[in-house]
């Protein structure tokens, strides 16, 4: 099962987003697109902070900066910063991934409803488990 290459999957943010924005900035150029939804990762102590939204809009004036506005206020800030200690940097930007995929799998509209039942999918291998 193929769908259209998506490029990229995921990103880091450009800049840190805070609780209550409805916008953030990531760091390139995508091909995402409005209705599609985004997950945003957890930079605090806990790895369940992370955010998943739908976008709303994508502003491409800066196209390799592209700012993407959300369906609904973020709930926990997300850290965007990279920061040197002696002569390393450190890159602590959190992650934006693409949730949204194009492969779509679902019975027909005649027969789903009414037997209660959608496509059904079977999946396996050829036999040979050592590939």
């Amino acid at each position: 099962m193929r769908g259209v290459t998506r490029d990229p999957v995921w990103t880091v943010l450009e800049k840190t987003a805070n609780i209550n924005d409805t916008t953030i900035t990531i760091n390139r150029k995508v091909d995402w697109a409005v209705g599609e939804e985004i997950a945003i990762a957890s930079t605090g102590y806990d790895g369940r902070d992370t955010d998943k939204r739908t976008i709303k809009k994508v502003d491409n004036t800066n196209p390799d900066k592209p700012i993407l506005t959300l369906d609904k206020p973020l709930e926990f800030r997300h850290f965007a910063e990279t920061e040197t200690y002696g002569d390393r940097k450190i890159d602590m930007r959190a992650e934006v991934g693409l949730l949204t995929r194009n492969v779509k799998f679902q019975g027909d509209s005649v027969h789903t409803e009414p037997n209660q039942y959608g496509a059904i999918i079977f999946m396996h291998s050829m036999g040979d488990e050592s590939l």
